[in-house]
């Protein structure tokens, strides 16, 4: 019954420190445009250093992709 005197504000100080961080998020405009993040991966735009990681990431997958699949059609696993 004693852990109950602990438990009750431990939750109490877990509900206020929750309550403070939303505050702080609609004061800090975390809220203001909650479509940019879902029409993002819409838009072709990619600043130039991630579409040179981005096109060597894709140049390796085709190659992983070739090998596997000159692989499967000698019949080799």
């Amino acid at each position: 019954m004693s852990i109950i005197y602990i438990l009750i504000p431990i939750a109490i100080i877990f509900v206020i420190i929750a309550i403070c961080l939303f505050f702080w998020a609609v004061r800090s405009d975390q809220f203001d445009d909650l479509d940019k993040q879902s029409v993002s991966i819409l838009f072709d735009y990619e600043p130039s250093e991630v579409k040179s990681t981005h096109s060597q990431a894709s140049r390796l997958e085709t190659k992983m992709c070739d090998n596997i699949n000159n692989r499967d059609k000698h019949g080799n696993e």
